[in-house]
This record gives structure tokens, sequence and C-alpha cells, in this order.
């Protein structure tokens, strides 16, 4: 594994506390997930910001890959990517309905779904590896 480093700006941390106290384990999860798979694929720096208010994490050949829950729709939470790319069209063709989706943007989660985790990580791979794989059919999978 290469030494992952993190550049996380201080408003991340307090967005995370503005969280209510059941969100909160289901994104810290997520990120816990992120930084995992930047580690496990040799991703040497992550950024780590806020982008329309949410918990947002750039690596240098990725897609922005975001993270919120919404008071809208207080019992879900979601991992967010950009809808322009082929990321979500893609997860969906692959993994169907191993997840549920939110148009071409989002990977949507209830609050007592169990996150499966091994095909969140390849997702999750997708986004910060986008620009490396984007060409490939299927982007590679």
């Amino acid at each position: 594994m290469t030494q992952l480093t993190l550049r996380s700006n201080p408003s991340v941390e307090l967005k995370f506390k503005e969280y209510p106290k059941e969100i909160k384990p289901k994104l810290n999860y997520l990120r816990k997930l992120i930084l995992e798979v930047a580690k496990e694929s040799a991703i040497d720096e992550l950024e780590e910001t806020l982008k329309w208010g949410e918990p947002s994490y750039l690596a240098k050949k990725g897609s922005t890959l975001r993270m919120d829950w919404k008071a809208k729709a207080p019992n879900q939470y979601a991992m967010y990517f950009k809808c322009t790319s082929k990321l979500v069209e893609t997860i969906r063709k692959v993994y169907g309905d191993t997840f549920k989706y939110e148009k071409n943007r989002a990977i949507v989660f209830d609050l007592e779904d169990e996150v499966p985790k091994e095909e969140l990580k390849e997702c999750i791979r997708l986004a910060l590896t986008y620009h490396l794989v984007k060409h490939l059919p299927l982007l590679g999978k």
C-alpha cells in the first residue's frame, strides 16, 4: 500500500458534527471506505473538502466523489458521483439492483440498509481512478 496524504479542509469536520447522531456513523463509514480504497489503490494524495456543502473527495486522476444526508429525505443518505461521467451508468450495468440509484448521480442508502462493502469499494475505486479507466469498456469492469 502507498502512503496516503490526506489534505483535509477543517470545514469537513464541522460538517460531520452537524449531522444527526444516527447519520454520523453511516457517513463516517463511507468516509472510512473512501480512505481505505485510496490507500489500496496506490493514490498518494486525496483532498477532503466541501463541494456544494457536502463532504467531497478528490484524487488527481479521479472524479469527485461526494456524500451527504438531507433533511428532506431523513431516512436516506447517499454517495454522489459526477453526473456527466459514466460512473453511475456503469455501476448500474455491473451491479444492477445491488444498489438503489438516483438518476445518473448517486447511490442511495436507507438507514437500515446493510452496505455491500466490497461492491461499494469497487464503485469508489472507479471514481477515484476515473480518468485512468474512462476509456475502457465498462470502465474496465
